[in-house]
């Protein structure tokens, strides 16, 4: 296979993931932190193209790689419309939404930008993957149970996406033959049913899923209105109190698993009540999304960061391996995702789709 060259754009928070693979081999990699005060200077995400554009530049340029020697550029896709699951080229209209943040603020919403701004001074193709907002959800799962209130999909649709990929190949079979449920353990928590490689259901811990170490996943609505009404919370800050400092951290004040298995060790029963309650209802969300295939489950894969974890992966395989075998994939590959998206563009394996 022709070695093309590939770089891959993975904004966070607080860093920018850069890649460059050789084909297959990731040849230069760098997790570019970026200090919280320099990013506050910013009022909107996109707001930040200069300065993140810059980073990328200056590490490319330090390690010897120029900007017009890459075949294909790859970002990760940020909170768009509901998209169907692939590969999209960045266009204007992409661009428009993402300026106007219409699924939301998030980092990852820049990298278009700077993907389409290097593809643009260098004539390279730019694309993104598997956004955060890919929705493929079936007509039975929207119904919220409250007319006007849908239930919508947004979830770490890349590497959900990547690690099917990934055990699909291991099965010899192509991913729509197969039914996987797939657990992404990180600081959000998504879990999502495939059938036949689409993500026909999902459940994450922004709205009715499991709790996960900073978000509070689905709360008892009751209990909530009376906080809200008690602590006179306004918009912005009951979301930022749900999304950053709900989960673990509001009952321990750390956001760290393993840091809450170190309390454990040191015999807190409150730390260990917690995260065997995180436990049990990732282990409920993956029964739920059983239900939605039918039995008919292939494997149920365990990712993201926490996957790390024996005493996590363990606790959810003696709970769900009654349904099908449990396997890991612990961290998170998005990276790799990004060029295994660039190789399938590539090779005519998969063709990118217009938004």
């Amino acid at each position: 296979m022709e070695k093309y060259k590939i770089l891959a754009i993975n904004p966070g928070s607080t860093s920018t993931k850069i890649s460059v693979f050789h084909g297959d081999d990731e040849v230069y990699r760098e997790d570019i932190l970026h200090d919280h005060r320099d990013l506050n200077k910013f009022e909107k995400v996109i707001e930040q193209e200069d300065f993140r554009y810059n980073s990328i530049a200056k590490s490319l340029e330090i390690s010897g790689h120029d900007l017009s020697d890459f075949s294909i550029i790859m970002a990760r896709g940020g909170m768009l419309k509901p998209v169907a699951s692939g590969i999209y080229k960045i266009n204007e209209r992409m661009l428009d939404d993402f300026r106007n943040a219409i699924g939301g603020e998030h980092a990852s919403n820049v990298a278009a930008f700077i993907a389409h701004r290097i593809g643009k001074e260098k004539g390279i193709p730019a694309y993104i993957i598997d956004p955060i907002s890919v929705d493929e959800m079936i007509p039975i799962a929207r119904v919220s149970g409250f007319k006007g209130i849908e239930r919508k999909s947004l979830s770490h649709a890349l590497n959900i996406r990547r690690v099917s990929f990934l055990w699909a190949d291991k099965l010899n079979k192509s991913l729509d033959e197969l039914n996987f449920i797939v657990a992404h353990l990180g600081g959000g928590i998504s879990i999502a049913a495939l059938r036949k490689g689409k993500l026909i259901d999902v459940e994450s811990a922004n709205s009715l899923g499991p709790f996960s170490p900073e978000r509070s996943g689905g709360l008892p609505f009751p209990q909530l209105i009376d906080l809200v009404d008690g602590e006179k919370y306004n918009r912005d800050g009951l979301k930022r109190k749900l999304t950053n400092e709900g989960g673990v951290y509001s009952y321990l004040k750390t956001k760290d698993i393993r840091e809450v298995e170190k309390l454990i060790e040191s015999g807190d029963g409150e730390a260990k009540l917690v995260l065997e309650a995180m436990i049990y209802q990732i282990s409920k969300g993956i029964g739920e999304m059983a239900t939605v295939l039918k039995g008919n489950v292939d494997r149920i894969l365990i990712t993201g960061g926490i996957a790390h974890s024996d005493f996590v992966f363990k606790s959810i395989e003696d709970r769900t391996s009654f349904i099908a075998d449990v396997e890991r994939v612990p961290g998170e590959a998005e990276m790799r995702g990004l060029q295994e998206g660039a190789i399938r563009l590539l090779k005519g394996e998969e063709i990118a789709k217009e938004y």
